[in-house]
């Protein structure tokens, strides 16, 4: 083999996406030494997104003082990249580590992340991708657009930053002071999951739990959440936000960003994807090397090896993917979408609280188990190089 190309996810809780690339790298390596190898590691949105697109594309962390979940003074970094893109992680300023022990949806704010968003314009951004994992809020994105200039005001028309609980309170809504560097670039929020703003599936009743609300508190957040959703219908910059899929991530901060800032919501891979200018990367190349903690029904649905696959199939270049865990009813619509082979990692039949002690070491025995195969394959059919 003369080029391929690595491009994984985290194996959660085991390791990183950088740990996955270096594992891979070093046995393709080892049996094709003169094979040139070009690693992406993948980011889902949350924590270490911003080091995985640096990773990909050189670049910078920025620091910047912001407000925290509580409107605390603190400070969060974001990424610059080498293209003049900015990369913004919602969870460094309203992140569930950030309020360990105090978790409360219902007064958390999103007031940071568009901090960073107008210090990344300020610095000369004219592309901003703001990655949804990890929240700890259920604002809406208020906070968010509060900060970058879009108004709230309240039944006796007094001006305010609304939080989850204080949604309800909200009559009206200002757009006309909004940030207008935003009109003049793109702004992407890296959305991989579909839920809605509402309902069984929606903000407030599937992450709302997660982040500390019992289950009065769901319903109030849920009350309140309607309530802003009537009063986005009014502006009228989305059409049925109440079913937008993603509207529901990071407590609503993907309605937000979408009705009140203009955001486009796409997964994560297609952004990944794209700003690496993945066709590029990948039209020559012998072999695309993917992979995850879990192999499952929902890698199918817009998630990094489904996506990987179809970019590699229209390439018309292998994708082989190496996994923590291989569930093989997802494997046949994987196939369909691209997939050349998939992998598990695992060879005994162990408990995770087992297995992932040896993450690393399995992952580098199923890696150099693929490589000799494909060193004799290619060895034996000469032609195919």
């Amino acid at each position: 083999m003369k080029k391929v190309i690595i491009i994984p996810d985290s194996f959660k809780g085991t390791m990183s996406a950088k740990q996955v690339c270096a594992l891979m790298e070093r046995q393709v390596r080892r049996q094709f030494p003169t094979c040139r190898t070009i690693t992406v590691p993948v980011a889902d949105g949350g924590e270490g997104s911003v080091d995985c697109f640096l990773d990909a594309l050189g670049g910078q962390k920025v620091r910047v003082p912001v407000h925290g979940p509580y409107m605390e003074p603190m400070e969060a970094e974001y990424g610059m990249l080498g293209d003049g893109t900015a990369v913004v992680e919602t969870a460094s300023c309203a992140g569930l580590p950030l309020v360990e022990h105090r978790e409360d949806p219902g007064k958390t704010t999103t007031y940071g992340v568009g901090e960073l968003v107008l210090a990344a314009l300020e610095a000369g951004a004219r592309k901003i991708i703001v990655g949804l994992g990890g929240s700890c809020t259920n604002d809406g994105g208020c906070g968010m657009a509060a900060a970058l200039g879009v108004r709230f005001y309240d039944r006796q028309d007094r001006q305010f930053v609304p939080v989850g609980a204080t949604l309800g309170e909200i009559a009206r809504i200002d757009t006309a002071g909004r940030e207008e560097r935003l009109a003049q670039g793109k702004l992407l929020a890296m959305c991989d999951i579909t839920n809605p703003l509402l309902g069984p599936e929606g903000a407030a009743c599937v992450f709302g739990p997660q982040k500390g609300a019992d289950e009065a508190m769901v319903q109030e957040l849920e009350h309140g959440m309607a309530h802003y959703a009537g009063i986005l219908e009014c502006l009228d910059t989305v059409k049925d936000i109440r079913k937008l899929p993603g509207g529901g991530a990071a407590g609503g901060l993907g309605a937000g960003m979408a009705a009140l800032l203009g955001a486009e919501l796409l997964p994560g891979i297609q952004i990944v994807l794209d700003t690496v200018r993945f066709e590029e990367l990948a039209k020559d190349a012998d072999l695309i090397l993917t992979g995850e903690g879990r192999l499952d029904g929902q890698s199918v649905h817009g998630k990094v090896i489904s996506g990987i696959a179809r970019r590699g199939q229209k390439l018309g270049v292998p994708v082989v993917a190496v996994a923590g865990g291989v569930d093989w009813q997802a494997l046949p619509e994987l196939y369909r979408c691209g997939l050349t082979a998939a992998f598990s990692i695992n060879q005994l039949p162990e408990d995770f609280s087992v297995s992932r002690e040896k993450s690393e070491r399995n992952l580098e025995t199923e890696m150099e188990n693929l490589m000799r195969f494909a060193g004799r394959f290619l060895r034996e059919n000469s032609s195919v190089c």
